[in-house]
């Protein structure tokens, strides 16, 4: 679990973050979960976008998905969010105590 210090660090990493995952009218699928796994041990942070064509709301979606993956929420704007999950081989952010 993160806490309010670390999250808000976190926010200000994933202003500058383009969007790597763009989960489609298909919704969660084996590709997209395959993709998340692969951006959070190789980057740590991932954005996401729901394209126009998804139903699928950001904020739940995000909270399935960090669950799924075991991983920590960060963010959920309009119809963007971002995961965090420290990598085990590949760590790169340093989080505030």
């Amino acid at each position: 679990m993160i806490t309010g210090k670390q999250r808000s660090y976190l926010r200000s990493l994933a202003h500058e973050l383009d969007p790597t995952v763009f989960i489609g009218k298909l919704g969660l699928s084996e590709n997209v979960i395959k993709e998340m796994e692969i951006g959070l041990e190789s980057r740590e942070l991932v954005k996401v976008k729901l394209q126009e064509g998804c139903d699928l709301d950001p904020k739940e979606t995000a909270n399935e998905l960090a669950k799924m993956l075991k991983a920590e929420f960060v963010q959920a704007i309009g119809r963007k969010f971002t995961l965090y999950r420290q990598s085990k081989e590949n760590k790169q952010i340093e989080l505030p105590r």
